[in-house]
């Protein structure tokens, strides 16, 4: 009872900056005693919520881009236990998250082991983007996002390479008087990467070093039979949705709800499937993690981000969003969508994958790093349960993956 009671407090006391899901996850985790009360307290916060409730510092920072998305930035300045005077100049680092997941991807498996925090104790300026349609860059000048009719929900991940990204480096260089940066991107978060640089090759110089976490773009080789079947049904499935006003994709529960109710418990013989397809991959390292993860993801986002991938999937290549040929002549001069030029990225990139990732297939990766004209480093993560979504949700990601990224940073400031 007291239990329960503590959890209704933290929720009251917190509703003006809960998480996403935290209603879902007080309805679902609430009585199951296997679940810490420090783990559910984490599933019911929002990103600065959870950064003040450990102990670092945060600030919330408003960018709004040249075609007026008004998104939402979040900052680490300094470190808690290291490197923690403020006000001290320090070298900065922009983390962008995947499809339909936010900043908290980065603080998600708490201080002891996510990414965010370990670059802030060791010295660097911590930012945490949010891309354009998630939960915490759900605005517009104009544009009502409630309105699912309304122009708000056209885009894909071009325009978060092609406007989000530029608009949120300037502020970060403007803000902290650098002149470079460092980017973490994990597979859309590369995405967006790719677009930008390639698109506005002008940006190159102001990126020290690019860390890409199985960075999405290439799917020549992917062999998941689901995407593979929906994704030459892109174009109608996206006429459809916004034609019925169901352009945000997971902006709440509704469905997820009911089909992990329903379908993904863990005793359920489609829980594999969920977890493949949903989650992309296996929960044998994220279960002790999981309330955390269900009250933070979903966060949102545009069908056409979805619709986007699914072009890349049946055009084997990775080309601007194709619109129709006389859309395309308007705006890219051809009746078909050009290939974004990856020897235009000068950046030093630093790639990441692993072998047991459904989504963004190790051959694929090798495409990608074959296309970029500045390659410094290649990691391949050898662990058997090792996925797409272990960037970010592995229990030993920092040994896997970000002892090795802080590395390569540090070795990208020494060029």
């Amino acid at each position: 009872m007291f239990r329960v009671l503590l959890l209704v407090a933290l929720v009251a006391a917190a509703s003006a900056a809960s998480s996403p899901h935290a209603e879902f996850v007080l309805s679902q985790f609430k009585h199951d005693s296997s679940v810490k009360s420090s783990q559910l307290e984490d599933a019911l916060l929002d990103v600065p919520g959870l950064l003040k409730k450990y102990e670092y510092p945060v600030e919330v920072h408003t960018v709004v881009t040249s075609d007026r998305y008004v998104l939402t930035v979040h900052r680490i300045p300094h470190g808690r236990d290291r490197n923690n005077q403020p006000d001290q100049r320090r070298p900065a680092v922009l983390l962008m998250h995947g499809l339909l997941s936010s900043s908290a991807d980065y603080i998600i498996l708490g201080p002891e082991r996510a990414l965010a925090y370990q670059l802030a104790e060791e010295g660097y300026d911590v930012w945490l983007g949010n891309a354009r349609g998630n939960f915490y860059s759900r605005n517009h000048l104009k544009y009502n996002p409630d309105n699912q009719f309304s122009g708000f929900w056209k885009f894909s991940w071009d325009e978060i390479g092609n406007y989000d990204l530029p608009a949120i480096v300037d502020h970060i260089l403007a803000t902290t008087g650098q002149q470079k940066i460092h980017y973490v991107g994990h597979s859309q978060g590369g995405t967006a990467f790719l677009v930008l640089n390639s698109l506005r090759p002008e940006y190159n110089d102001k990126f020290i070093s690019f860390q890409g976490l199985a960075p999405a773009s290439f799917f020549n080789n992917n062999d998941h039979s689901m995407l593979n079947k929906l994704a030459p049904m892109e174009s109608a499935l996206e006429s459809v949705a916004f034609a019925v006003g169901i352009a945000e994709v997971f902006g709440d529960r509704q469905f997820l709800d009911w089909l992990q109710s329903r379908i993904c418990r863990f005793e359920s013989l489609f829980s594999g499937l969920c977890n493949s397809v949903l989650l992309g991959g296996s929960s044998s390292y994220y279960n002790e993690s999981l309330p955390v993860i269900l009250g933070h993801v979903p966060a949102g986002a545009s069908i056409r981000q979805f619709a986007h991938f699914g072009q890349g999937f049946s055009s084997n290549s990775f080309r601007r969003y194709n619109f129709n040929p006389l859309v395309n002549i308007a705006r890219y001069g051809s009746r078909t969508p050009p290939r974004y030029d990856l020897s235009r990225i000068t950046v030093p990139s630093y790639i990441f994958y692993t072998n047991n990732d459904v989504l963004v297939h190790p051959k694929d990766v090798g495409i990608l790093i074959d296309s970029l004209s500045n390659v410094a480093g290649v990691h391949l993560v050898e662990e058997d349960d090792f996925d797409h979504v272990g960037f970010i949700w592995h229990s030993s990601a920092k040994s896997l993956v970000y002892d090795h990224v802080v590395e390569k940073m540090k070795e990208a400031e020494d060029l």
